[in-house]
């Protein structure tokens, strides 16, 4: 087992992993840049260093800034959390080459299934259904126009190398292409440092569905069930939840075979989540693998009680998949929140401002994770999520109603959240009764006055 682990990010998933290390007895070691200096993970880690100014591109991007803050603390292994340098092959090479076991993937797996062109055609020989579109990343938007129309819109731009809705554009004609190509390419490069874009058909109204692996270095590969993730705006996830009311026992075990195949054709080590489309007729399709933990893991541990931090580390130190998790059934229901700093009534603006008063609401069956607390500065420079509250019950109706409740008692001041927005959403008809697809949010009106 590791002895030390270097932490390349920050927030709430950096307190999750402190959490997981301390409880397997390991040390940690925050890095942070001056924007982040009054962070909690800064405040619970062992050892912090700072790495820079609040830029990400120089700080929490900046590979040999974070080698060196790995190098000065003796640590043996990084973990880069989500985003950042998370699926970024070359950083993990680095790590490599600079004698850290990286808690991710291999940068020739990352390079497979990060790449989300590449992992395209990865499934394809694997002959797992997948999204038609091009076979490449598109070198520019002529070839964009080409490609596109070739495929037949309307089509999907998509950076290579991320997710979260980043360099992620939506075109309906081929008079659109070459400035959603350019805008594309741009974000992708500045969020993931690589601006490869790919190009997918556009299925209309489909449900989102994630399904949860574990692989380890002895050849075992297992699912722990599906998460829906099709309450989604511009492509970012606002509520996820598990399981999904679109599975039955025999799709979950279709998907779930699927998602096995998917990692060990690539002969994948550690967490991740096989991502489809399912369209009307329960028909599904690969759209991407993410190799890293998720925003919305949480979800899984409650329904399954599995400690998916923990089990990735495990895995990268040399640990097999324990039997009990192979033979895991879900247990009840479990719904996520995003607590974003953005103000729903003003297009969701980002309201990065301090937090005056903070209180979270607790009880039977629910989890807050979350970095901020009460004289907390929300940075300009990061994403605006400031927590997750996960509730879980018995059932779908009694998690909706415990949700509802958690979300009546959460007290954030200072910075517009989206708490209002999410409390419309409990209530709304559609996602009540289950009848809902990625285009949910397109139709939703928020009602500022009654909600806030």
């Amino acid at each position: 087992m590791f002895k030390k682990i270097l932490i390349a990010n920050r927030g709430e998933i950096a307190l999750r992993i402190i959490r997981a290390c301390h409880e397997l007895g390991i040390k940690v070691v925050a890095v942070y840049s001056t924007a982040d200096e009054y962070s909690l993970h800064v405040k619970f880690a062992d050892e912090a260093v700072c790495i820079g100014p609040g830029p990400s591109s120089e700080s929490y991007l900046n590979i040999p800034r974070i080698i060196a803050a790995g190098e000065i603390t003796n640590a043996d292994a990084i973990h880069p959390g989500y985003g950042f340098l998370a699926e970024d092959a070359n950083f993990s090479h680095v790590c490599s080459q600079n004698n850290f076991t990286f808690i991710g993937p291999s940068a020739k797996i990352i390079n497979a299934m990060g790449n989300k062109s590449k992992a395209k055609s990865t499934m394809k020989a694997a002959k797992i259904p997948v999204i038609p579109g091009s076979d490449d990343v598109i070198i520019n938007s002529q070839k964009a126009k080409e490609e596109a129309s070739k495929i037949g819109f309307p089509v999907m731009l998509k950076a290579s190398a991320g997710g979260g809705g980043k360099g992620m554009r939506f075109v309906k004609s081929i008079d659109e292409v070459e400035k959603a190509f350019q805008n594309a390419q741009a974000e992708a490069q500045s969020s993931f440092g690589n601006g490869d874009i790919y190009i997918e058909k556009f299925i209309e109204n489909p449900r989102h569905i994630e399904l949860q692996i574990l692989a380890d270095s002895h050849g075992n590969a297992i699912h722990l069930g599906e998460r829906e993730c099709s309450v989604q705006r511009r492509h970012q996830k606002l509520v996820e939840e598990s399981p999904s009311v679109a599975v039955d026992k025999r799709l979950r075990k279709k998907l779930g075979q699927a998602a096995v195949t998917a990692v060990k054709s690539v002969g994948y080590i550690g967490v991740g989540t096989v991502e489809f489309l399912l369209d009307k007729n329960k028909k599904f399709y690969f759209m991407e693998m993410n190799t890293r933990i998720q925003v919305e893991h949480p979800i899984t541990e409650m329904v399954t009680g599995a400690d998916l931090i923990k089990q990735q580390i495990k895995m990268h130190a040399g640990e097999a998949v324990p039997d009990h998790l192979k033979r895991i059934e879900l247990n009840g229901h479990s719904i996520e929140c995003r607590i974003n700093a953005e103000d729903p009534e003003n297009n969701f603006s980002p309201s990065p401002m301090l937090i005056t008063s903070f209180h979270m609401p607790g009880g039977k069956g629910v989890r807050v994770d979350t970095h901020a607390y009460a004289g907390y500065q929300i940075p300009t420079y990061y994403d605006s999520m400031i927590g997750k509250l996960i509730v879980h019950a018995s059932t779908r109706e009694r998690a909706i109603t415990r949700m509802r409740q958690a979300l009546s008692e959460c007290v954030i001041e200072g910075p517009k959240t989206t708490i209002p927005y999410h409390r419309q959403i409990m209530d709304d008809e559609r996602f009540v009764t289950g009848k809902y697809d990625t285009s949910f949010l397109e139709t939703f009106n928020f009602n500022a006055d009654k909600y806030n």
